[in-house]
């Protein structure tokens, strides 16, 4: 028999594969040559099996965004090491996975909110504050504001109204949207810093 956790592996793949709407239990069901009464014997829904998939997902992210910040050699660093890890991790997820959890999984969104605020917002808002003290952040940048709007920027490229990937390249948006908000947050010395870095 099928464990929990090979049930919830086996619907992350085909989530983030194909979107959180199009999957049925019957998919996950054929995936694993299983049952579907084997499936409820673990999970009383679709919905639970969603908000699981959702926690596995961005404790994930915690931890990979935790071994950026140990990796980077100063803030420039790290926000070009988060700028590559969004666009080569995105560039696998189908794009309408956040909408479909926003619009059809609201446990699931829920869960998405909680950590995109107490993780995501707080670790960009304390690596703006470092970087304001090392001299390579403008001084006048609110730094609040600006990681709500990094954040805001980085989902958008994910939504398909917006950034259809049939006409749209990812990982050009990430890159391009990355740009406009650094060259908005950057001192003379962080510009130059991050030149360098590209250079590299």
């Amino acid at each position: 028999m099928e464990s929990k956790e090979q049930i919830a592996q086996a619907a992350e793949d085909l989530f983030l594969t194909y979107g959180v709407r199009s999957v049925t239990m019957d998919d996950i069901s054929k995936k694993l040559a299983i049952s579907k009464k084997t499936i409820y014997q673990h999970y009383r829904d679709k919905d639970e099996i969603v908000c699981l998939v959702t926690e596995r997902v961005m404790e994930r992210e915690e931890e990979q965004i935790n071994e950026i910040k140990l990796q980077a050699k100063d803030v420039i660093h790290e926000l070009l090491l988060l700028s590559k890890y969004i666009r080569a991790h995105g560039q696998s997820v189908n794009p309408s996975v956040l909408f479909d959890l926003q619009r059809y999984h609201r446990s699931a969104w829920e869960i998405y909110l909680k950590f995109k605020e107490n993780v995501f917002l707080y670790s960009l808002i304390g690596t703006l504050n470092k970087g304001k003290e090392m001299g390579y952040i403008r001084e006048g940048v609110d730094v609040e504001i600006l990681s709500l709007l990094r954040l805001e920027e980085i989902q958008m490229a994910y939504d398909p109204d917006v950034f259809p990937r049939d006409k749209f390249n990812f990982q050009e948006v990430q890159v391009q949207l990355f740009d406009h908000f650094v060259h908005g947050i950057l001192t003379s010395k962080g510009l130059e810093t991050l030149k360098l870095y590209k250079e590299k």
